[in-house]
């Protein structure tokens, strides 16, 4: 015997017992009435006995099919009961959705639009995970992540929000006390401070209206695994950093930072909603992926400085 019941031949039989009729059977399941009979006659040989008595005009139990019919039609009723759950959950967003999103970008851009979601999706629930750590979603069970980058290629299933644009920043008593670069390659006389999770770590590369490049290794006092962490020692003059709009945009606003280097851009990489592959996805990670594309798929705007 294996070791699973032949569950679908346990299922057949309980629907003919139901119907008193092979035929009848086979017509609800959309099978044939061979199908069916051989269903029956599959359980029979496994169980070693016969389950129905049968005539030209006449259905009847055996001893064995009655004892048999008691737990096939509670297990019929049963997967159907867990099937259509399972269905309901698809149908109406509700229950649970475990997300991971870098830690600043979560807790500036993505937390502010929860409530609106919550208030729109009562019935849903977020685990919302941040670390700006490269999360494996599919090892450590996430639904949906977001990552600020220019993908490489991925099992993933990715979708883009909005570009993220950089700066390269500094404090003016920076500027003051040691000068402003208007080179990329002059970042190696000057004070810089790193990012851990960079794809190219410890490298800047840049690039200008006229497509020339620029690769510098810029070094300094101080190096992170959160942008937010760098902005005390920035504002203090310590040192230049190259971070994205949505961590420094503040402190240029508020003339705190200046931004340097304004012919130059390291590639700018965008913020992309990724999921596991495979479908479909159930209704809550769905209506989670339509509200946050819906809040955040036009480009976050750019800051003329």
């Amino acid at each position: 015997m294996s070791k699973l019941p032949d569950f679908e031949a346990l299922a057949i039989f309980a629907k003919v017992v139901e119907l008193r009729s092979f035929a009848a059977a086979a017509a609800e399941l959309a099978l044939s009435k061979a199908t069916v009979s051989k269903a029956v006659t599959r359980l029979e040989e496994r169980l070693g006995a016969r389950l129905f008595n049968r005539t030209s005009r006449r259905l009847a139990l055996t001893d064995a099919g009655r004892a048999l019919s008691v737990r096939a039609t509670q297990l019929l009723a049963d997967g159907e009961a867990a099937e259509n759950e399972a269905l309901a959950q698809s149908a109406a967003p509700r229950g649970l959705v475990r997300f991971a999103a870098p830690m600043s970008f979560g807790i500036k851009v993505i937390a502010p639009l929860l409530p609106d979601f919550l208030k729109q999706y009562p019935e849903v629930s977020i685990d919302l995970h941040l670390s700006d750590a490269m999360v494996d979603l599919i090892g450590e069970g996430f639904d949906v992540g977001v990552r600020i980058a220019s993908l490489p290629d991925s099992s993933l299933v990715a979708r883009r929000l909005c570009a993220i644009p950089r700066y390269t920043v500094a404090a003016p008593s920076y500027l003051k006390a040691y000068g402003r670069p208007t080179h990329p390659m002059h970042l190696a006389q000057h004070k810089c401070f790193g990012y851990a999770y960079l794809s190219t770590p410890g490298t800047w590369h840049y690039t200008n209206a006229d497509g020339e490049q620029a690769t510098v290794r810029p070094s300094g006092q101080l190096r992170v695994n959160n942008g937010d962490a760098v902005l005390p020692a920035l504002i203090a003059g310590l040192g230049i950093a190259d971070l994205p709009e949505f961590i420094v945009g503040e402190a240029i606003a508020a003339k705190q930072l200046e931004v340097i280097l304004k012919d130059w851009k390291q590639t700018e990489g965008a913020a992309h909603l990724v999921m596991p592959p495979g479908g479909p996805r159930p209704a809550r990670v769905e209506a989670l992926i339509e509200f946050l594309a819906g809040r955040l798929a036009k480009s976050r705007p750019r800051r003329d400085n």
